[in-house]
C-alpha cells in the first residue's frame, strides 16, 4: 500500500530491471511505486487521494501505453502532473511528435540512471513555471463538424437498422460453423494519432495461427526460422527486435492471432506472392464470403456510431504503419477523420494496385479538402466502385 503522503513517482509496466533501477535513483522525497496499469493507478489515486507528481510509461511511443495514454490520463484530469514515456526505440519525428503533445521528457533505453535523476527531479520540481513558460505546440485536434457528426449517426444508426437482418444470420451462420467469437478487434491509429479498437467479423478459425504453423512448409517465404514464441502465437521480426509480445494483434474474447499473419492470409486470396495457397484452410467458408463480399466490414459502423470513426475519411492504420508516418510530410492524414471510405478507394477505382506513396498523398489531398459536401460527393463515387472486380 502506497504511502499517501508522499509524493508519488507512478511506473506503469515497468520490467523488473527498470523497476529495480528506479528504486536505486535519489528522486528526493517521491517514491516510485509499480502499477500494473493506468486504471489501477487511478483507482488507486480517486480512493486513496494519492500525492502523484510524475507518470512514467515504459512503451513505445505508438502502442497503447503510449502516448495515446494521454487520452486516458486527460479524462481523469491528471494532465497537469508531468508524464514520462521510456520507448525501446526513437527518432526524431517521433521525439518531435511527442514534445508537440505535451509529453515531458523521452528516457530511450538502455536507461542511464544519473540522467534519470537528474531531469526526473528538475522537471517534477519546476513542472508549473515549465508549463507556464513553455510555448507548447501541441498537435492540432480534429473536431468532428455539428452536420457531418448528425450524418454518420444517422447513416450509421439507419445502416445497422436496416442491416440487422443480414447481421443476424451471418453471425448464426459463423456460430453453427465454427466455434469462437463472431467479431474480433484490433488496435488501430486514427485522427490525432488515438489508438482505438477497430472491429470486424472473424472469417477465420479460432486457431488459424496454430494452421499457419502447419502450413508453413507451403509458403516459399519460409526461410526465415522462428525463435520466439508466445502461446498461440509466433512473433515476428519486427516484435522480436522491439521485445518479447506481439504489437499487432488481433483480439477475440480470449483468442489472439497475429495481425500481420493474418494481412498475409487475405493477400494470397487476391493472388499475393506473400503466401502461396489456393484454398487457405484457415478461412471459413462464412468468412469467405464475408471477406468477398466486405460484409466482414460492416460492425465498422458501430465504430462511426461511438465516434471512433467516420463514414468517409482516411482508413486507420494499425500502429506499425502509424508509427512510420510521423514526418511532416505524412503526418497531415492525421489531422482529418478516420473513416470507412474515402478519396483514395474511390481514384482506386479501375486503376489497379496503388502505391503506398500515392495512398498517402491521397489521405494529406482529402485532409486538405473535406468538407460535408466533399464526404457526400465520395460517397456518392463510392456506390460504382462497390461493383467493381477488384476489392478497395
Amino acid at each position: 500500500m502506497p504511502d499517501i503522503n508522499a509524493g508519488i513517482i507512478a511506473l506503469l509496466n515497468g520490467s523488473i530491471a527498470t523497476n529495480e533501477l528506479f528504486q536505486q535513483c535519489d528522486l528526493g522525497n517521491n517514491k516510485v511505486v509499480l502499477f500494473n496499469s493506468f486504471n489501477e493507478l487511478a483507482r488507486d489515486h480517486e480512493r486513496l487521494h494519492l500525492n502523484i507528481v510524475a507518470i512514467i510509461s515504459e512503451s513505445e511511443v505508438m502502442e497503447p501505453t503510449g502516448l495515446s495514454l494521454f487520452d486516458q490520463i486527460k479524462k481523469k484530469k491528471l494532465d497537469t502532473i508531468p508524464f514520462f514515456l521510456l520507448p525501446g526505440k526513437l527518432d526524431g519525428s517521433l521525439a518531435a511528435l511527442c514534445l508537440q503533445a505535451g509529453v515531458a521528457e523521452v528516457f530511450v533505453q538502455p536507461l542511464r540512471r544519473d540522467r534519470l535523476e537528474s531531469r526526473i527531479n528538475f522537471i517534477v520540481k519546476h513542472w508549473a513555471q515549465l508549463q507556464q513558460q513553455a510555448d507548447r505546440k501541441v498537435v492540432t485536434q480534429y473536431k468532428t463538424p455539428f452536420l457531418k457528426r448528425s450524418f454518420d449517426v444517422i447513416f450509421s444508426s439507419c445502416a445497422l437498422l436496416a442491416l440487422s437482418p443480414v447481421l443476424l444470420v451471418v453471425m448464426l451462420c459463423m456460430k453453427l460453423e465454427s466455434r469462437g467469437a463472431v467479431f474480433y478487434y484490433s488496435l488501430r491509429v486514427g485522427t490525432g494519432y488515438r489508438i482505438f479498437k477497430f472491429y470486424k467479423f472473424r472469417s477465420m478459425y479460432v486457431n488459424a495461427d496454430k494452421r499457419l504453423k502447419e502450413l508453413q512448409h507451403l509458403n516459399q517465404y519460409n526461410n526465415e526460422k522462428v525463435t520466439e514464441e508466445l502461446p498461440g502465437m509466433e512473433l515476428c521480426a519486427e516484435c522480436k527486435a522491439v521485445g518479447k509480445k506481439c504489437r499487432n494483434q488481433l483480439h477475440a474474447d480470449e483468442n489472439i492471432w497475429c495481425e500481420k499473419q493474418y494481412l498475409t492470409s487475405r493477400k494470397q486470396q487476391s493472388g499475393s506472392a506473400f503466401f502461396k495457397l489456393k484454398n487457405d484452410p484457415r478461412i471459413t467458408k462464412v468468412g469467405a464470403f464475408i471477406r468477398n463480399t466486405s460484409i466482414d466490414e460492416l460492425p465498422q459502423l458501430w465504430n462511426v456510431l461511438k465516434g471512433d470513426m467516420s463514414i468517409v475519411g482516411n482508413r486507420p492504420l494499425p500502429l506499425y504503419e502509424a508509427e512510420k508516418l510521423t514526418a511532416d510530410k505524412y503526418a497531415l492524414r492525421f489531422l482529418a477523420p478516420a473513416g470507412i471510405t474515402g478519396l483514395w478507394q474511390v481514384e482506386k477505382r479501375g486503376k489497379g494496385e496503388m502505391s503506398e506513396e500515392e495512398r498517402l498523398m491521397l489521405d494529406n489531398v482529402y485532409a486538405e479538402k473535406h468538407s460535408f459536401w466533399y464526404d457526400i460527393k465520395l460517397i456518392l463515387k463510392t456506390i460504382p466502385a462497390l461493383f467493381q472486380k477488384e476489392n478497395v
